[in-house]
C-alpha cells in the first residue's frame, strides 16, 4: 500500500498495524516513494523499551560523544574572554 504524507499522518496507528502484520507500507511525498514502514526484528538492538532506563542507557552507550574539541586551558581562556566582554 502507498499513502501520501498527510494520509500517513492521519492514519499512522493503522499503518503501523498493517506493517506489523507484514503488509508493505510505503509513504510518498508528492507521489514519489520516500520511506517504507517495516517492523523491527526481535534480534535488533532496540529490544529495550526506548523510554526505559535500560533503553536510554543502551542508546547512550551506542552513541558515545566525540572527544571534547577544546582542552581545559582553552575553555578557561574562553570563559575569561566572555567575562571580560561584559565589562
Amino acid at each position: 500500500m502507498q499513502v501520501n504524507i498527510l494520509e500517513a499522518k492521519n492514519r499512522l496507528s493503522e499503518l503501523v498495524k498493517c506493517a506489523q502484520a507484514g503488509e508493505e507500507v510505503v509513504i510518498a511525498n508528492r507521489g514519489k516513494p520516500v520511506m517504507r514502514l517495516v517492523p523491527i526484528e526481535q534480534d535488533d538492538d532496540c529490544q529495550a523499551a526506548p523510554n526505559s532506563g535500560a533503553g536510554l542507557f543502551t542508546w547512550l552507550v551506542s552513541r558515545k560523544p566525540t572527544k571534547a574539541q577544546r582542552d581545559h586551558t582553552q575553555i578557561e581562556r574562553d570563559i575569561e574572554d566572555a567575562r571580560a566582554a561584559w565589562d
